[in-house]
């Protein structure tokens, strides 16, 4: 059972509410009980519901931005965003597919599972490996 709890437990918290509550409210306090976890059951079942539409609803960009009372204009001209000559490669493989970084010996994507591209070695001098 869960929470540690054995039958012989169970049959000790019925008796000591049988001694309590006597037998004519027993049966009318076990229905109230259920009737409890019941409507609690199905508020949660409720709620994942909504829950489920709203993450599966298209977000229009209108409409959450007015509900939430932030401004709607749009930004002025958007400027590029330029790396340094001499930013390193990024380190490991990224899956063709999602994009996803996958470690340097990996052969498969661990997000999509997508078959990751094979790396050439090359000396680090050479730019092109050799024809023979």
């Amino acid at each position: 059972m869960s929470f540690g709890i054995q039958p012989i437990h169970i049959v000790a918290i019925v008796l000591v509410a049988l001694l309590i509550f006597g037998p004519r409210k027993l049966p009318e306090m076990g229905r109230s009980v259920g009737k409890m976890i019941n409507e609690f059951r199905n508020g949660t079942r409720e709620i994942t519901d909504s829950f489920r539409e709203e993450a599966t609803r298209p977000v229009a960009a209108q409409g959450n931005a007015s509900l939430l009372g932030t401004n709607t204009a749009t930004p002025a001209a958007s400027v590029p965003i330029q790396t340094p000559f001499h930013a390193p490669a990024p380190a490991g493989n990224f899956c063709i597919q999602c994009g996803a970084a996958n470690p340097a010996e990996a052969h498969f994507c661990n997000q999509c599972g997508a078959k990751l591209p094979e790396k050439v070695n090359q000396p680090s001098g050479a730019s092109e490996p050799s024809q023979q």
